[in-house]
């Protein structure tokens, strides 16, 4: 062998020299196609859409939304905890705030809460339908800096539950149509106004709204509920504003993890507890994500947004048939809204054991709370957790949940009046479709619709996000009046 090696020593130089060379050109056309493909990146052209003027009393919007908030619409599943006549009061005002709706709009009411006007267009064929929720959370007032359900308005900020979740479209959507009943307007189509009073705890109210639609063969054209806002520096690399349009919504999971023992001293254990044995499996879990599934709207806000990246992250964004591994392992390393837009995820939220400290529990509890990828399913997920946990001592139930919604079309004229809407209301903004992660009432609609899109008519900073279900909630008077004008342009084009 040493011989052949000395006698063709000159073969073999000259062959690893042309496989050196084939390398070196294969890495070269690779690096050519990564920038090439990165350089044409660029944004879309789009036509500019045009912001006439709209004329609201943004005084009396402000007092109307003041109004809605001052009545105690907290929902609970413990019926015994709600106030029946805080729900019955806001209904009562509803006719008093906006009266040119109450003269000329039909309405419905509905078990659990459900209300539906009815504005006559020109056309009652693919009616409009604009959605809200009048309950909100609970709010322990000892933590607020102003009364919860005071609604306070100091230095141009209106205090209270429910100003931003989600009062404010509610009242909106009727300030708009008072506003242009009053003048006139008659809608090219019919449109609906879709309220529920049992968002928070997973009602029925929507459901019902939708169950008759079913049964009167009524097929929305469009159906807007709450979701996105237009937000800053939650792309990588974008630093414009963006108009985050939902087109779908993850699903949901409680999963609760069951270890059951003789119990016992805590001074004598045995080498398996079951809180030890409950957190192994937590562990098991946490290490083990979801695998990633880039899903169709995932995939086009990376394709809308990405584009107005820098160069690095349109690199990736550009070529994610190559880059995909990496974007992964980033989002899984990180975590956040981006890791979520990814993949299931789970959040482990509760922990049950002994009511003494010196008692080992003879059962012991832990529950998890999923986001369904669009990708994936209750049984689906269930059956992969219980894989991951792989501990026959561990039961692993389902304890409820819903399905990841339908997908909405963006292709179409509905999709364009939404983000036309936008636009013209938030000059300077990308809109851009996405993934909602949370749930909504809107779910529902997807049942006789492929047209529901998610968008709450408001631009809010990262702070007031953070008090949407949490201590001082409140919005600034001018997001409420460009709330009003966004649902003014959106109605003039139903």
């Amino acid at each position: 062998m040493k011989d052949f090696i000395a006698r063709n020593m000159d073969t073999i130089d000259a062959v690893i020299d042309i496989c050196g060379a084939v390398i070196g050109l294969l890495a070269l056309a690779f690096a050519v196609v990564i920038f090439v493909r990165t350089f044409r990146f660029r944004p879309k052209k789009q036509e500019g859409v045009s912001a006439e003027p709209v004329e609201i009393d943004l005084d009396r919007a402000t007092d109307c939304l003041a109004a809605l908030v001052r009545c105690k619409t907290v929902s609970n599943r413990d019926k015994s905890l709600e106030d029946d006549a805080e729900f019955e009061k806001l209904l009562t005002l509803l006719p008093t705030l906006y009266p040119n709706v109450a003269k000329t709009c039909e309405v419905k009411y509905f078990p659990d809460r459900g209300v539906l006007y009815c504005w006559q267009g020109k056309s009652a064929d693919e009616p409009a339908v604009l959605m809200a929720h009048y309950d909100v959370v609970p709010a322990e007032a000892e933590s607020w800096e102003k009364p919860p359900f005071d609604a306070v308005l100091e230095n141009g900020v209106l205090w209270g539950r429910g100003t931003l979740d989600t009062k404010v479209t509610m009242n909106a959507a009727l300030f708009a149509a008072d506003t242009l009943i009053r003048e006139g307007f008659i809608p090219a189509h019919d449109v609906y106004f879709a309220f529920s009073g049992g968002e928070e705890i997973n009602g029925r109210g929507a459901l019902n709204i939708v169950e008759y639609f079913k049964e009167q063969g009524i097929t929305p054209g469009i159906v807007l509920d709450e979701g996105g806002g237009v937000v800053a520096d939650v792309f990588p690399g974008v630093k414009a504003p963006c108009g985050m349009i939902g087109v779908a919504e993850k699903g949901m999971l409680n999963v609760e993890y069951r270890v059951k023992c003789g119990g016992g001293h805590a001074s004598a254990p045995a080498p398996k507890t079951p809180i030890g044995t409950l957190a192994k499996a937590c562990c098991r879990v946490e290490k083990h994500p979801f695998k990633r599934h880039l899903t169709a709207p995932v995939r086009e806000m990376f394709d809308t947004l990405g584009r107005h990246s820098t160069f690095t992250y349109r690199m990736i964004f550009a070529n994610l048939w190559c880059f995909s591994g990496l974007l992964d392992m980033f989002c899984r390393k990180k975590g956040g809204d981006l890791n979520a837009l990814m993949r299931t995820t789970v959040a482990f939220t509760q922990m049950k054991g002994s009511e003494a400290p010196n008692v080992i529990p003879p059962t012991a509890t832990m529950l998890s709370n999923s986001r369904l990828n669009p990708e994936d399913t209750m049984e689906g997920a269930l059956a992969y957790i219980k894989e991951t946990v792989d501990d026959e001592s561990i039961e692993v139930t389902c304890v409820d949940g819903m399905n990841p919604s339908r997908i909405s079309i963006t292709d179409c004229e509905a999709y364009d009046k939404v983000r036309a809407a936008v636009e013209a209301t938030w000059q300077g903004t990308l809109t851009t479709p996405y993934l909602m992660l949370q749930c909504s009432d809107s779910r529902h609609w997807g049942l006789i619709s492929d047209k529901v899109y998610r968008f709450s008519a408001m631009d809010l900073t990262a702070a007031e996000r953070k008090t949407i279900h949490g201590n001082n909630e409140r919005i600034r008077v001018e997001v409420i009046g460009r709330a009003t004008e966004f649902y003014v342009r959106l109605i003039k084009t139903l």
